[in-house]
């Protein structure tokens, strides 16, 4: 690795009951689950332990056998967001508190590994508790895509908000024309990693639900809506887009036709 960045576990949640693409872990892309695929990205990230937090023991028998030292935490199956499936998963693990925890979501099955290191750098070289990856969003058609979250950043890196709406938005722009973006907005896609310490996960369990987070269904705004800031870093490579519905994955199995190596 050409960047130095101090040692990080990953921990993956995975629910087996989605919504939108149901038992979605085990959803095959190439004939690989997209549970299998996501636990090897984070291997080859250099984490030193990669645990995958779920709540399906189909799931943890889709996991044995898996290359690399792969651990599955069985946890329960009421939590609000990931992070929260996360947190039990580090009261189990009993990390100590500066411990940097990556919060690979289970349906990022191609993220890059320079991607995962530079979630961990970006909270390292920060003085947020909690840290995330941006990428440009380059269609109307994407930035329109309430499964694609936008983020709007302010000029010190942190996180202004986060949303299923197209944001920022051009007034004059859009009313002439919704088909194309203008330029010079800079509008960015929320990639759904983040970085925090095994510590401030403990106090975000703990944080009441809010507003925000349950209008947009939007973990992340719970920590925003308490008062904690999320730095955020655009990724050093390309994030394919995550896979919340079958047509993802129908455009995923054709982004892998494309990429046999990934």
């Amino acid at each position: 690795m050409s960047e130095k960045i101090p040692p990080f576990v990953v921990v993956i949640p995975a629910r087996y009951a989605s919504t939108r693409l149901p038992g979605k872990p085990l959803s095959t892309i190439g004939g690989v689950s997209m549970i299998r695929r996501v636990a090897q990205r984070a291997t080859l990230a250099g984490a030193a332990q990669v645990v995958v937090a779920i709540d399906d023991e189909r799931v943890a028998q889709e996991l044995r056998g898996c290359e690399g030292d792969i651990v599955v935490c069985m946890t329960r199956a009421d939590h609000a967001s990931g992070s929260d499936r996360i947190a039990e998963a580090v009261a189990r693990f009993g990390w100590p508190a500066d411990t940097i925890v990556v919060n690979l979501q289970g349906d990022e099955p191609f993220a890059p590994a320079a991607g995962i290191r530079a979630v961990v750098s970006t909270l390292a070289d920060s003085d947020a508790p909690m840290a995330t990856l941006a990428t440009p969003i380059t269609s109307a058609e994407e930035l329109f895509d309430p499964n694609a979250v936008k983020v709007v950043v302010s000029e010190s890196g942190k996180a202004l908000y986060f949303s299923r709406a197209p944001v920022p938005w051009p007034r004059d722009a859009f009313a002439a024309d919704r088909e194309t973006l203008p330029e010079g907005v800079g509008f960015l896609r929320h990639i759904g990693i983040y970085a925090y310490r095994a510590g401030f996960l403990s106090r975000f369990a703990a944080l009441s639900r809010t507003h925000l987070e349950q209008v947009e269904a939007l973990e992340q705004l719970r920590a925003m809506e308490h008062g904690y800031a999320i730095a955020v870093r655009e990724s050093p490579e390309p994030f394919p887009a995550g896979i919340d519905t079958p047509a993802d994955l129908a455009r995923a199995e054709a982004w892998l036709a494309g990429h046999p190596d990934a």
